[in-house]
């Protein structure tokens, strides 16, 4: 579990835009910004064919670079769900599409995963996904040995 950045007490619920670090109230982020400097990005990478789909102001890069996340896929591997059908097929679904938002809009996010994985459309397109970053690296595993 974090902790805040600048009290390194509390839970954070908010993230600087200009740094991104992680903090807890308006008194940290008030105490931070006089410190604050900008994260530097890489320049972004140019993606091969643009997904319909895909209409949300996020990135790839937004969520290759959050710093609490411990289990990384590597952009490899991103990029095939990018490129599997069924999975575009699924996310013209009106409800997963709403299951979806309300997950990633949620102020906590385990609550928010924990009552989307009751839904069975969820449960079938996380599944999905999975199936297609796992498969990639069990082959990409064997070529290592």
């Amino acid at each position: 579990m974090q902790i805040c950045s600048v009290c390194s007490d509390q839970t954070p619920k908010y993230r600087c835009p200009t740094c991104k670090i992680r903090y807890c109230s308006l008194g940290c982020y008030k105490r931070h910004k006089d410190t604050c400097v900008p994260f530097e990005q890489p320049p972004p990478v140019k993606p091969e064919a643009k997904d319909a789909v895909n209409t949300e102001p996020w990135t790839l890069e937004d969520l290759l670079h959050e710093d609490d996340i411990t289990d990384k896929v590597p952009l490899q591997r991103l990029q095939l769900l990018g490129q599997s059908k069924e999975l575009r097929d699924l996310l013209c679904n009106p409800h997963l599409r709403q299951l979806l938002r309300s997950v990633d809009g949620a102020d906590n996010k385990y609550d928010a995963m924990k009552a989307a994985m009751q839904e069975p459309l969820f449960v079938e397109f996380s599944d999905r996904c999975l199936k297609i970053v796992d498969d990639e690296a069990k082959s990409s595993d064997a070529y290592d040995l």
